[in-house]
């Protein structure tokens, strides 16, 4: 009768230690869990749905703001809503803090990094503790691409194939992303070495024979230079009594220096100064200044110039009739030719003016040669 009762009794009380060794990990999992990782944790969620949050409202004011102009919401792009704005609620302040605006929450809040760690405090990246696993992970994705174009191009070296030139990438108009930029997508901080270092990487990267494979990813790295070009209204041409096209820019200033520069197309290359030629200029470097915008853009002989200049040097009004000629010069060409002149530094404004002199010093830094005796 006893056997009986205990092989009863057996069953019951490897149930009861399954439950008592369930309930002790449940324990154990919840301790493992410290008060600071449920925090981190919470705080994270809390962002998540704040931006959702922001986001669900960002597109209800797009709609209403595109029925308001009477446009289609779902076509509605953000310079729709900045004109759109600008036209509803027109301010006189100049302060452009002070003005309305509407933009994606995105740009509005500052991005956090999503949660890098579980529960239980592992974190999901694998290269977490490098201390900057973002830009690691990039580099490590440039050099397995390198190596996977190595590859492929070893393979067509086999089969005597040899790449397209005409799908090679263009480097002329484009120059890698800023160090903030990069900062900003990779939400971590940088040093110079540590963008020198991607740099170097995505050039590598870029110059190889097949590097179009990879257009898609080298080129999200790219900034187009021509993007500052069509921020400026280039003015059009205007015709004179004899049917020619003409430009005036007005105000070219270099240090203490003024003048007007007036462009005609087409023209012979007559090149005239305060109503003397060329040979007003004395030294040849100042000539030498004032022809080379004509001579960089292949314009010397089809334009007439015509300059007025006051004030300052030599070298002050050669800077600044060449900056008047390389603006008005923009008119006549097309984009890429307008590319190369801002690359060259031709459109840049030199600001630079000669630092006066402080009293009780020899000049403007120099100082008197002190003597203790």
């Amino acid at each position: 009768m006893l056997k009986r009762v205990r092989a009863a009794w057996r069953p019951l009380r490897s149930l009861a230690r399954q439950q008592r060794l369930v309930s002790t990990e449940a324990v154990a999992e919840q301790k493992s869990t410290s008060k600071a990782m449920k925090a981190y944790l919470e705080r994270a969620r809390e962002h998540d749905e704040f931006m959702t949050e922001r986001r669900h409202e960002f597109q209800i004011g797009k709609r209403h703001l595109a029925n308001m102009m009477g446009e289609d919401p779902e076509t509605f792009t953000q310079e729709d809503i900045d004109r759109a704005i600008e036209y509803l609620f027109p301010s006189g302040l100049f302060e452009k803090k002070a003005r309305p605006i509407m933009k994606p929450p995105e740009e509005i809040f500052p991005q956090r990094k999503a949660a890098e760690f579980d529960e239980t405090g592992r974190p999901h990246h694998f290269l977490f503790y490098t201390g900057r696993p973002h830009l690691y992970q990039l580099l490590h994705d440039i050099v397995r691409k390198i190596n996977e174009l190595n590859k492929f191009e070893d393979a067509m070296v086999s089969k005597g194939l040899s790449p397209d030139p005409n799908l090679a990438l263009q480097s002329v108009g484009f120059e890698w992303v800023s160090k903030v930029h990069l900062e900003n997508a990779l939400m971590e901080s940088l040093s110079d070495r540590d963008y020198n270092t991607f740099v170097n990487a995505i050039q590598r990267l870029s110059s190889l024979p097949y590097a179009y494979k990879e257009k898609e990813f080298i080129m999200g790295y790219k900034k187009a230079l021509l993007e500052q070009i069509k921020l400026d209204e280039i003015p059009k041409p205007q015709l004179d009594e004899d049917g020619r096209e003409f430009i005036s820019v007005y105000e070219c200033r270099r240090k203490s220096s003024i003048g007007n520069v007036t462009l005609w197309k087409p023209g012979t290359g007559k090149i005239t100064i305060n109503g003397e030629d060329i040979t007003y200029f004395r030294e040849v470097q100042s000539r030498e200044q004032l022809l080379f915008p004509l001579i960089f853009t292949d314009m010397l002989d089809k334009v007439d110039v015509v300059c007025h200049v006051e004030k300052g040097g030599w070298s002050s009004q050669a800077g600044a009739l060449r900056w008047g000629i390389a603006t008005a010069l923009r008119s006549f060409l097309d984009g890429d030719s307008i590319e190369r002149m801002r690359v060259a530094g031709l459109l840049t404004k030199d600001f630079r003016t000669r630092e006066r002199k402080k009293p009780g010093q020899a000049g403007a830094r120099r100082k008197f040669t002190w003597k203790k005796r």
